[in-house]
Order: C-alpha cells, then sequence, then structure tokens
C-alpha cells in the first residue's frame, strides 16, 4: 500500500478502502437486482410489494455514489428504506461496512443497531417463510456485527499503516536534519580551524607589508629583512596551512595526536608580534606552573592569546597590548588582553572574517569558562576571560 492510497483514512473514495469493500459493492448491487427479479416469480396478490421492492432496489442502487461520498447519511436512508424492502439490505450492508471503515467504531456501532433495528421491524410485517422472527433477528444481528467488525478491522489496520509510514517519514526528516547538522558543524570546525591557524600569520604580513608600503625609503638591509620575513611568514602559513588540510582529512583520533600549542608557546607568539612592530606587554605569572595546567587549558589559552593579538593587529594597528595572565589551582585562570581604541586611522583596516570572537567564545563556553570584551570606560579595549583550573 503506498502512501498515496492511504493519505486519508476518513476519504470514501479511490483506492484508500480495503479490497473487500470493493468486492461487496459489486455484490451489493448484483443481490439487489437478483432479489429484484426473485421478487417477479410472486403471486397476483403481491404486485404492489412487487413494485415497492423494485423502486427500493433501484435507489439503493443509484444510492451506491453516494454511498461512497457520504457513507453516513447514505446508511441511515439505506436503513430507512430497509423498514419497507428488503430489496435495501446488500446495499445497507455494504454501507454499514463502509461506515466502519472511514469512521470511528462509535459511530459504527450506532450505525450498525439502527440497521439492524430496521431490519427486525422490516422482519416484522414481512416474515420470511424459511427463518422464525427469533432466528432472523440473531442471523441479521450476527451479520451486521461481522460487518462493523470486519470494517473496523480494515480501518485500524489502515491508520496503523499510515501511522508507521508517517513515523518512516518523520525518521528520515529527522536524519536529514542530523546530517545537516553535522555538515554545519563540520564546517564551522573547518572555518574555526582556517581562522585560528591562517589569521594571526596574515596579520602579521600584512603589518610587515605596510611597513614596507610606508617606508620605501628604508635601507637595503632592512628591505632586505622585511622581505625576507615576509617571504618566511608566507612559507609558514603555506605550511599551517598543509597541516590543517592534512588534519581535516584524517579521523578525529588522529586530529588528537597532532602537536598542539600550549602556555609554552605564548613567548613565541608574543615574541612574533613584536617582531612585527607591536608593542606587547606580557605579564605571565603562570611560567613556574605551566606544567599544572591541563593541555586543553592551555591550548585554550594560546587561542585567546593569539586572537586578541589578531584582534589588535586588525582594528588597532600599531596600538599598544598588554596581555596578564593570572591564576591558580582551584581559583581559575584568568586571561587579560587589552589596548587602546584609537580615534582615527589613515591605515585601511584589514578584513575579517568575524569568525575570532565567535570562535573564542564558543571555546571558552565548552572549557565551562566566562568571556567578555568591550570598550571601558578608559577607551580601551578589554577581553577579559576566566576558565576553571581544577585543584
Amino acid at each position: 500500500m503506498t502512501t498515496t492510497e492511504c493519505a486519508d483514512p476518513r476519504s470514501p473514495w479511490g483506492r484508500g478502502h480495503s479490497p473487500g469493500l470493493r468486492v461487496e459493492l459489486p455484490i451489493a448491487v448484483g443481490l439487489t437486482v437478483i432479489i429484484g427479479a426473485t421478487l417477479l416469480g410472486l403471486p397476483e396478490a403481491a404486485h404492489r410489494l412487487l413494485v415497492l421492492d423494485l423502486v427500493v432496489a433501484a435507489v439503493s442502487v443509484a444510492m451506491v455514489p453516494v454511498m461512497l461520498r457520504w457513507p453516513v447519511p447514505a446508511a441511515i436512508a439505506l436503513a430507512v428504506l430497509t423498514l419497507v424492502s428488503p430489496a435495501a439490505t446488500p446495499s445497507a450492508s455494504a454501507a454499514s461496512m463502509l461506515v466502519a471503515q472511514s469512521r470511528p467504531f462509535r459511530l459504527a456501532a450506532l450505525v450498525g443497531v439502527g440497521s439492524v433495528a430496521a431490519q427486525a421491524v422490516q422482519a416484522a410485517w414481512r416474515p420470511t417463510a424459511s427463518l422464525g422472527y427469533g432466528w432472523w433477528l440473531v442471523l441479521i444481528t450476527v451479520a451486521w456485527a461481522a460487518l462493523i467488525g470486519w470494517g473496523t478491522v480494515m480501518r485500524v489496520r489502515r491508520e496503523l499503516l499510515i501511522s508507521l509510514q508517517e513515523r518512516a517519514r518523520r525518521a528520515e526528516a529527522d536524519r536529514d536534519r542530523r546530517v545537516a547538522e553535522a555538515r554545519l558543524a563540520e564546517r564551522t570546525r573547518i572555518a574555526r580551524e582556517m581562522h585560528d591557524v591562517l589569521a594571526h600569520r596574515l596579520t602579521l604580513l600584512a603589518t610587515y607589508a605596510g611597513a614596507l608600503e610606508y617606508r620605501p625609503d628604508s635601507a637595503p638591509e632592512k628591505l632586505s629583512a622585511a622581505a625576507g620575513v615576509i617571504r618566511s611568514g608566507v612559507r609558514e602559513a603555506l605550511e599551517e596551512l598543509r597541516g590543517v588540510i592534512t588534519v581535516l582529512r584524517e579521523d578525529e583520533s588522529d586530529d588528537e595526536l597532532r602537536p598542539q600549542p600550549s602556555l609554552a608557546d605564548l613567548d613565541r607568539l608574543v615574541g612574533e608580534s613584536r617582531d612585527a612592530g607591536t608593542t606587547v606587554a606580557f605579564e605571565n605569572d603562570l611560567a613556574e606552573v605551566d606544567a599544572d595546567v591541563p593541555a586543553a587549558t592551555g591550548r585554550t589559552v594560546y587561542r585567546i592569546v593569539q586572537e586578541g593579538l589578531t584582534n589588535a593587529r586588525k582594528h588597532a594597528p600599531g596600538a599598544p597590548v598588554t596581555i596578564v595572565l593570572t591564576g591558580a589551582p582551584g581559583d581559575g585562570l584568568r586571561i587579560e588582553l587589552r589596548n587602546p581604541v584609537p580615534v582615527a586611522t589613515t591605515a585601511e583596516p584589514l578584513p575579517g572574517a568575524g569568525l575570532g570572537l565567535l570562535g573564542l567564545t564558543e571555546r571558552v563556553q565548552l572549557a565551562r569558562g566566562e568571556l567578555d570584551h568591550g570598550i571601558g570606560p578608559d577607551g580601551e579595549f578589554h577581553l577579559r576571560v576566566r576558565i576553571p583550573w581544577p585543584a
């Protein structure tokens, strides 16, 4: 059964009905015709009943399309016709089962009770010669109960299939959503890794290139040295980019095995910024307890300082930067970076991807720390971070 076949359990049209109903409707029509034809053999005194039965048979057959579209009103109308003629019985039985297939059980049961009551009234004034009145009521009651039960089973089965299909669609949608989220997380991870590795190096190169642009009259030795630094920086940036691409192609387990920056690399990081012309005041009160700082925490501290220096070169070129590291086990580790905010500058600001502070915020949150940044009353930009440091 396809989704189209069972899209609406209440719909009386099309493939949504069970094969049993599709078979019973032609049978009901055929039986009605047969009953009408059989009544032709009645004696002369029953001609009026014959005419009535033929009219009821024709009306019940004509109501089959109405039954398919509006089963409950059709079942009620056929029950009324059953009061006066047995010729409506086959169509009335089909209508009762259709109600059971497409409507709640309580409504189907009420329709069934009404149909049986109509049969009882009809049998009272037009008794059958082969069965007594009591046995006729038992037969009709059992037959209608079987019809209602069969139709209810078909309805429950169809609704179960619809529920399973809907559950499968939801599961597929959830899977697609998880795949999309995983892809977004992977792209974010790649962007953060590229930013961490390249932003710092490229801003250093931009600083050196800017110095060459504004000091073209420098001594040849200085120009040569600056060009050498730029060439070396480009080579290092390419090596780091190659390393990032290699890591991104490997499993996460391999990613944990590659060398990671730590607190011990802060002096080198600060030295690179000083070589590029940035005045950096570095106060590291953790120099004597580096070994006690967890590796993941040290890596986070390195990235914070790296991003702070990068932002200072981008947005406040030439401004001095102050870095203060303090803390103790059990008290937490604190990092503060600050630099004056330039009032005006003639230099074109370096472009940024907008991922720096966002990436830092995510890193600090993963470390269960706190981050605060902004311009203070003293006119300086402050970046303050506190990271837990277990005792």
